[in-house]
């Protein structure tokens, strides 16, 4: 989505990560040896890239990038806010392909998350709505979208405010478990605490309604992408920004698996009997090296930019390969920027 400011505002991962090795498997990494050009114990950064910054690819500006995904054949899926789906090349980064997307009434979305199905189909995102739906490699839709708590939509609809919705998207491991995270709280919920929604199928199935999970974002922030691991685990990535500091952003472990269900619980006010998702701070991306970063407006660290989409590429005995990027919201203060890290989990 689109940044504001604090005040307005993984069958599956498996053989994703298997067709992923075209990217390159992170080395063996010892816990006690340093790590070139790190962010913290668990995550260094090797590059990044600014190559698609301000470009076109068929009559498309290439920006406005939300989510990443790999495919089946190792390339990436790209999805933009502004209703567009770029594939790209896993090495240059180039765009190879793009599509439009659209709904069921050849409407625009805000697409902000995309899913790589076992079939090689995609599942995407869009903070109107919310929802999720279903379409081929070339932008075509499958099927409609999945069934939403009424909770979860925009108001009046619902309780979530606009460009608060559906930010992040994930299979779980075994591909019967999809999970969509919201970016900010509802209205009614306390400040900071987002829901989780997962919906379950079974062989031969589409997706239906499952449990729900609440998660305490920090002071500011919101979820804007979760990513699977193979043991039922996330990593979970917040932002914010604030004029004239510049964006916050933080990778966090969390374990949603012995969170409470939260899809009975109207009012998420921190309530005793309510276990949250379990989260563990990765890293601070602040605390990373410039790597001789520009920014062109003021940030904390010049490597930062409005971080938003994040996937894991490829992987080795101690670490993940996980690329980020950024939304430049077609903002001449801002940037398309890609970043590759090496995330080494406890």
């Amino acid at each position: 989505m689109r940044s504001r400011s604090l005040k307005t505002r993984l069958a599956t991962v498996t053989a994703a990560l298997a067709t992923a090795a075209t990217l390159g498997a992170a080395g063996p990494v010892h816990a006690n040896a340093p790590q070139p050009h790190a962010c913290s114990p668990a995550v260094s950064i090797d590059s990044f890239s600014d190559a698609l910054d301000k470009t076109t690819y068929e009559g498309t500006f290439v920006g406005n990038l939300s989510a990443l995904a790999v495919n089946r054949d190792g390339s990436l899926a790209a999805v933009s806010d502004r209703s567009a789906l770029f594939t790209l090349d896993p090495r240059t980064l180039r765009p190879t392909g793009v599509a439009p997307l659209a709904d069921d009434k050849g409407a625009e979305l805000d697409s902000e998350g995309v899913v790589v199905d076992r079939d090689g189909t995609l599942l995407v995102s869009s903070e109107i709505g919310p929802s999720v739906r279903r379409y081929d490699r070339e932008g075509h839709l499958l099927a409609d979208s999945l069934p939403v708590p009424d909770a979860l939509r925009v108001a009046p609809a619902g309780r979530a405010v606009t460009n608060g919705t559906f930010e992040g998207l994930t299979l779980l491991p075994g591909g019967r478990t999809l999970l969509a995270s919201m970016e900010y709280a509802l209205s009614g919920d306390s400040a900071g605490i987002v829901r989780f929604q997962t919906w379950d199928r079974r062989r031969g199935q589409d997706f239906r309604l499952s449990a729900q999970y609440g998660y305490r974002a920090d002071s500011g922030l919101g979820v804007v992408e979760t990513t699977a691991l193979p043991d039922g685990r996330l990593l979970v990535l917040e932002r914010g920004f604030t004029s004239g500091v510049g964006n916050t952003v933080r990778l966090y472990l969390a374990d949603p698996r012995r969170a409470t269900d939260t899809s009975g619980v109207e009012n998420l006010m921190g309530q005793a009997d309510v276990r949250l998702v379990k989260k563990t701070l990765l890293t601070d991306l602040v605390t990373c090296p410039t790597l001789g970063a520009t920014a062109k407006q003021p940030q904390p660290n010049p490597l930062l930019d409005n971080i938003e989409g994040m996937t894991i590429t490829g992987h080795g005995p101690d670490g993940l390969r996980v690329l980020l990027v950024s939304d430049d919201n077609q903002n001449a203060a801002q940037t398309t920027r890609f970043y590759r890290l090496n995330v080494r989990l406890p």
